[in-house]
């Protein structure tokens, strides 16, 4: 069964095992050993991305090694990235916003007490 890659990445613990593979090729044992969870819940999260291509697994031996297939992050990529230029846009404006009231903030007269 072919995953899509949301649901690959909807997963904190998937998320983490991306980030330990953008850094290098690790066995399936060393990448078990970076969390608390069960090797099987491990060997699923593996399964998944693997299935989402994300991941490839290769047996070398009696060893299997996980590598990132960074490539198949590229949708995600792109569709995380329309809504990163919304949002730069929206900051943008609000960052706007708050540059005027502050230098109208500054050109108001303070209120003194007649004394």
């Amino acid at each position: 069964m072919r995953r899509d890659v949301f649901q690959a990445i909807a997963d904190p613990v998937r998320r983490d095992i991306i980030r330990l593979l953008a850094e290098q090729r690790l066995t399936v044992s060393a990448v078990a050993e970076q969390f608390d969870v069960s090797r099987p819940a491990i060997s699923k999260h593996l399964k998944i991305l693997n299935e989402c291509g994300i991941i490839s697994i290769d047996q070398q031996g009696r060893e299997r090694y996980c590598e990132i297939q960074p490539r198949n992050l590229i949708p995600a990529f792109l569709w995380i990235q329309q809504y990163q230029n919304l949002w730069e846009d929206k900051l943008d404006s609000f960052e706007n916003y708050l540059d005027q009231l502050q230098t109208g903030m500054r050109q108001q007269p303070k209120n003194r007490k007649d004394e």
